[in-house]
């Protein structure tokens, strides 16, 4: 009978309750435990519930106003260990033995369930991956191999599937960095931006990226795994040639025959093994500087949005850094700043930033207020104002010349191949920028689908049309 055949229908009821995650956290508690145990049976009915009242003591469960679990059963303290038991046993997460010697019901997991129940472990535990799924972990596997004197080739099959989990492994790090640079491009304020970068902070991606560039010197090690598959090749294909000139002195049929035959089977199975370990290395190191290059593209998107919302202001809140950025390119900038003077009677000097702004930490007390005379302004008075103002990254004639590069027939139009660099999606935005705000150009403005350069710069296509 097949594994997954002998997996009872009510063994799925753990991941549609509420208390799944209680039901994970007891179940790896008692496999723990089990493990620890001196006893050849299992634990006892006792010894799980007491397991299970530990967790419960040690962790903050928050009880809803009707804590009934999926049986109907009213759920409390005092008696959720032995309901949890009941139901691993009823659903089939734990088989029931009775023991005459200790009087009492042991129970012990079934082979499907320690399968998923160690896949809870390491779900956990972010930590138990971290030295498996390294180039360090291949090379000791290869190493090991290269000085045992029986050549067992299940050792080279483990250096195999480390290789393919440090891919893997790659892959998911290379997309989960693609949605936190994606999540951080579209924050619109500074406080989304900081609440993105703390989460980054305890992130497990992050601290698996810091171990592969730094402890686990992966430039340093993929020579030395490359070095030891050719010098295990080579001493393969010595030990393959010996065995061919052994087999033909010995006479067919005999065990000595069979051994030398079987010899010979394993060191083509042992070069077979560490030829696709190499193919996989080859893999690692392409994955390896690709997803450098990533995180260089994804670092300079997001870059680009927060020097926008720098110079902009937030999107929708922020609209005091909006207004000076506006105010800035205006030619009556003067004149309306008079004029804001005198109808709203300031008598204190306006700062973009000041002491208790984010570039600073706030020790001190909160500032006491002390009524300023108005004063006539002066032309000193109007550079601190424009020391205060945001300048852009790039000229005018620079953003010009880009919008005429890309114009045909008086047409500005927006294809895969005009943005090649950050610069070029920062100068197409300013583009797009300058057309939306500009409200007497009478320019006529279309938007199309999202465009994907081969980069991983991604945009949206765009018609400027009737300048």
């Amino acid at each position: 009978m097949s594994l997954i055949n002998r997996i009872p229908h009510e063994f799925y009821k753990l991941f549609t309750s509420k208390y799944t995650e209680y039901y994970m956290t007891f179940l790896v508690a008692i496999y723990d435990a089990m493990e620890q145990s001196y006893s050849v049976l299992g634990l006892t009915e006792k010894e799980c519930r007491a397991v299970m009242n530990e967790k419960i003591a040690a962790a903050a469960i928050l009880w809803d106003a009707e804590n009934y679990d999926e049986e109907g059963v009213f759920l409390t303290r005092s008696n959720m260990a032995s309901v949890c038991l009941k139901h691993f046993e009823d659903w089939g997460w734990l088989k029931q033995d009775y023991d005459e010697t200790l009087n009492s019901y042991v129970v012990t997991f079934p082979e499907y369930s320690q399968m998923y129940v160690e896949l809870f472990a390491r779900l956990m535990d972010e930590s138990d991956s971290q030295e498996r799924e390294s180039v360090l972990a291949i090379y000791s596997h290869l190493y090991t191999y290269s000085v045992d004197t029986e050549k067992n080739n299940e050792i080279l099959k483990s250096a195999l599937n480390a290789s393919k989990r440090l891919v893997r492994m790659l892959v998911n790090m290379q997309d989960g960095m693609r949605e936190y640079f994606d999540e951080l491009s579209r924050q619109k304020d500074f406080k989304g931006i900081q609440d993105v970068l703390v989460k980054e902070i305890n992130n497990s991606d992050s601290r698996k990226y810091a171990i592969l560039t730094t402890t686990d010197s992966f430039y340093r090690y993929k020579e030395a795994v490359k070095e030891l598959i050719v010098k295990n090749l080579d001493e393969n294909e010595v030990r393959r040639r010996k065995k061919e000139r052994e087999l033909t002195e010995l006479e067919p049929g005999t065990p000595a025959f069979v051994r030398c035959g079987r010899a010979i089977q394993l060191c083509d199975e042992a070069a077979d093994i560490m030829f696709r370990i190499e193919r996989q290395s080859d893999v690692i190191e392409r994955r390896y500087n690709k997803l450098i290059e990533q995180k260089t593209v994804f670092a300079g998107r997001a870059a680009a949005r927060i020097r926008y919302i720098m110079q902009e202001g937030a999107d929708g809140e922020d609209r005091t850094a909006v207004f000076v950025s506006l105010l800035s390119r205006s030619r009556k900038k003067e004149e309306m700043i008079g004029e804001l003077a005198e109808r709203t009677g300031m008598s204190s000097q306006y700062h973009l930033m000041s002491q208790g702004s984010l570039y600073s930490r706030k020790t001190s007390g909160r500032d006491e207020f002390v009524p300023r005379a108005l004063e006539q302004e002066t032309q000193n008075g109007t550079e601190e104002m424009d020391s205060f103002v945001l300048k852009p990254l790039y000229t005018h004639r620079e953003i010009e010349r880009f919008r005429k590069k890309n114009e045909k027939d008086g047409v500005f139009q927006v294809t895969k191949d005009t943005v090649r660099s950050v610069e070029d999606l920062e100068k197409l935005f300013f583009v797009w920028q300058e057309a939306t705000e500009s409200a007497q150009s009478g320019e006529e403005i279309e938007l199309g689908d999202e465009q994907e350069t081969s980069s991983g710069f991604r945009y949206s296509a765009l018609k400027i049309r009737g300048r």
